[in-house]
């Protein structure tokens, strides 16, 4: 299973805003600066944090992005999942491990993908962004 640029930049980005929790905002340029991350793709990753209410934007020279809640209250899970979208591992899956294929009856393969789906998203789920900074 391979997460995309999107889950391990943002993670990185809200990781970053995290050790900040308390003070000032942070600017993309800086997270960008100082992850090494293109700004631009910052832009497109905050927007979807900002539209779901992860993030807010503080406008002004000591403007930037800052969390909206405590960072031992934002789930690592939730952060994925309004990064990538979709939060199942396999094609044939729905996220509450629905099987969406014409061998289901026949797949030996589906207990053991919805085994694994469990674990990842259980996994994810139990990880606060405070946990990993």
């Amino acid at each position: 299973m391979k997460f995309s640029t999107r889950t391990t930049y943002g993670l990185r980005a809200m990781i970053r805003l995290a050790k900040s929790w308390g003070q000032d905002c942070v600017s993309l340029a800086r997270i960008a600066k100082e992850e090494k991350i293109s700004q631009r793709y910052l832009e497109r990753l905050f927007a979807k944090l900002k539209k779901t209410g992860l993030v807010k934007a503080k406008k002004g020279a000591s403007g930037g992005y800052c969390l909206t809640k405590d960072p031992r209250k934002i789930i690592v899970y939730d952060i994925i999942k309004v990064l990538e979208g979709r939060m199942s591992p396999f094609y044939c899956l729905s996220e509450d491990g629905k099987i969406f294929c014409e061998e289901k009856y026949r797949c030996g393969a589906t207990k053991v993908l919805i085994k694994v789906q469990k674990a990842v998203n259980s996994t994810l789920k139990g990880i606060t962004l405070d946990e990993l900074g």
